[in-house]
């Protein structure tokens, strides 16, 4: 006898069952309804990118969590596991750039895999979803971005968020006018890019440590915690670092084209203490925070020009964002934002069978009700009338049809709510207007 070997997942590694997919499918439409609205159009690619695509690619310490991948005893092209979807982007405007038209606006939505140490909220495979627009390098792009992260998070139900703004170029302005030497200037973003976590004093120390003199930190530190609403803040950078300081210019375009889109001020700031990370960062960055209460990033993107060239003998000009997917769920289950009607099933109908001898009428009201659009179940098991009914309760199936022989003589089928034991009893063809009134009301 074989032994028994307890089923289980890779470290990391999760199975989403019926309840939590129709959460993260109700997501994940949401976002992809917005990404259709401003013409932006799905790709996809494989899970399985070769080595060579992949490595040379992310800096080191992030190729140290690349998964690699072998087939058999083959060691001939090497394949790796695609760890973002934004060097698979790459790729496909270098492979395929005479079918594409430009400006290019595309999404992806799809796992990406990375051998971090598992906890909680990390995750081995993890959804990413990017939108970018590839060929255009004006202001216009980046505004189109920003103005549809806020539509995406406005349908999604967050009250009170804020979209950061801040630009590499004015960084660098903003740096070499405090007197940070020009080789120094990557530890400045390095530091001032864990600002939410060390805070102001920690960030100053930090560049004090790196060898910056303590003046040039002081006065870098004063500005970048200039604070006015909406784009007032630009006009005091302004006033200290001049009126053309790289980026400014960029920034007061993005602020006209929000208020043309009726962005409201309390939900955007221009937040010079905001960094982002990654180097390849080459004008307006984009990071959203829930404020209220303060939850953190759930995306993050900007303008990175010199990146979609990896693959063609030229650069094109790129900006775009990326939605936390887990973070998102994560704060949605947190803060009760999914709508009533969704529940742990799909199902909206349970035609239960009073017997074998009714099942053929039975499977007639299935068929009407399915006919109709509504969502239907045909109970196909051989229990007793009441062992269906809690089955359906217990499944969070809101009606069911029931059709014994008294109601099949009569030509009429009776309904039930089970949420309030609401109860109706129809000709059985007024079944499909008697369902939809009772789902209606609930």
């Amino acid at each position: 006898m074989s032994k028994f070997m307890a089923p289980r997942t890779p470290k990391g590694f999760r199975d989403f069952l019926p309840e939590t997919m129709l959460r993260r499918s109700y997501v994940l439409d949401s976002i992809k309804e917005v990404f259709h609205l401003y013409g932006f159009e799905p790709i996809d690619t494989p899970i399985l990118e070769l080595h060579e695509t992949l490595f040379g690619k992310y800096g080191e310490d992030a190729e140290q969590l690349i998964f690699t991948a072998q087939h058999g005893r083959s060691r001939r092209d090497p394949l790796a596991m695609r760890y973002d979807l934004t060097v698979p982007l790459a790729r496909v405007v270098g492979q395929y750039e005479s079918q594409l038209n430009l400006p290019f606006k595309r999404y992806h939505i799809a796992p990406v895999f990375r051998g971090e140490r598992p906890q909680r909220g990390r995750y081995r495979e993890f959804w990413q979803c990017d939108a970018d627009t590839v060929g255009v390098a004006s202001m216009n792009a980046d505004a189109e971005i920003v103005i549809m992260m806020h539509e995406i998070l406005r349908r999604l139900g967050f009250p009170q968020f804020v979209i950061k703004i801040n630009h590499r170029q004015l960084l660098v302005a903003i740096g070499e006018f405090s007197g940070v030497p020009d080789e120094q200037l990557p530890d400045l973003y390095r530091s001032v890019d864990k600002f939410d976590k060390i805070g102001a004093d920690g960030v100053k120390q930090e560049l004090i440590d790196r060898g910056i003199e303590s003046d040039a930190v002081s006065r870098m530190m004063d500005l970048i915690q200039s604070k006015e609403p909406g784009g007032d803040s630009l006009e005091l950078i302004a006033e200290t670092v001049g009126d053309d300081a790289k980026g400014l210019d960029d920034l007061r375009q993005l602020a006209q084209l929000m208020a043309e889109a009726s962005i409201p001020t309390e939900h955007y700031d221009f937040d010079f203490t905001m960094a982002r990370g990654l180097g390849y960062y080459t004008g307006p960055i984009f990071e959203t925070v829930i404020s209220e209460p303060y939850l953190g990033s759930i995306s993050g993107g900007g303008r990175y020009d010199n990146l979609i060239g990896m693959f063609r003998r030229q650069s094109l000009p790129t900006t775009g964002t990326s939605f936390g997917i887990e973070r998102i769920i994560d704060l949605m289950d947190e803060l009760e934002l999914y709508p009533p009607h969704l529940g742990g099933t799909l199902v909206s109908v349970l035609v239960t069978v009073f017997s074998e001898e009714t099942r053929r009428a039975s499977t007639r009201i299935a068929h009407q009700l399915r006919q109709a659009g509504i969502n239907t179940e045909l109970y196909l098991g051989g229990r007793k009338l009441g062992r269906q009914l809690a089955q359906a309760d217990k499944k969070g199936i809101p009606v069911v049809t029931i059709a014994g022989p008294d109601e099949i003589a009569a030509g009429v089928v009776k309904l039930r709510r089970l949420a309030d034991g609401e109860e109706a009893t129809v000709a059985s063809i007024e079944t499909v207007e008697a369902v939809v009134a009772l789902l209606a009301e609930r």
